[in-house]
């Protein structure tokens, strides 16, 4: 078969990290601008998170940006691990450190943002958000080793890793 260079073989190219998605096909099906989202998929933990730029409630699409390495400042709970369903350990949050999105039930009212890597279940593993990142605006360490969420620069996995 002859190669063929094809008129339409591009989908997007500028902001190519903006996708429009289905409520119905996120973590949190009632998403919020500027906040972490987490599109459902088949396999556990390796779903891809992003943030969410703009809702259209008319049609329950979000817009959100899957862009690697952009850096959005997030609250984080800086909970490191859960025992028999509670948060049990905490920790300074530092340059580095990784980030995760946590479906726990014991999270505050809309953060979605962990130091955890299980949830409070301790049946699942959260997803790999980001890293916390370098930013002039804020001095680290963060929180410490007490209960805390603080608003931090998080550099997202998005779609590219």
């Amino acid at each position: 078969m002859a190669e063929i260079v094809y008129a339409g073989y591009e989908v997007s190219s500028q902001n190519s990290g903006h996708w429009l998605v289905p409520y119905a096909r996120m973590s949190d099906v009632t998403p919020t601008p500027t906040n972490p989202a987490r599109v459902t998929a088949t396999l556990a933990a390796a779903e891809v998170c992003g943030t969410v730029l703009s809702i259209d409630a008319n049609v329950s699409m979000a817009v959100v940006d899957f862009s690697p390495a952009m850096v959005y400042l997030h609250n984080v709970r800086n909970v490191t691990t859960y025992a028999l369903g509670a948060e049990s350990a905490w920790a300074a949050i530092n340059i580095g450190d990784v980030v995760y999105y946590d479906p726990s039930g014991t999270m505050p009212a809309g953060v979605k943002l962990s130091l955890s890597p299980l949830d409070s279940a301790g049946a699942g593993t959260c997803t790999r958000f980001g890293v916390a990142a370098y930013s002039a605006r804020i001095t680290f360490p963060l929180a410490g080793a007490v209960a805390a969420t603080v608003r931090c620069p998080v550099m997202q996995r998005g779609s590219g890793a």
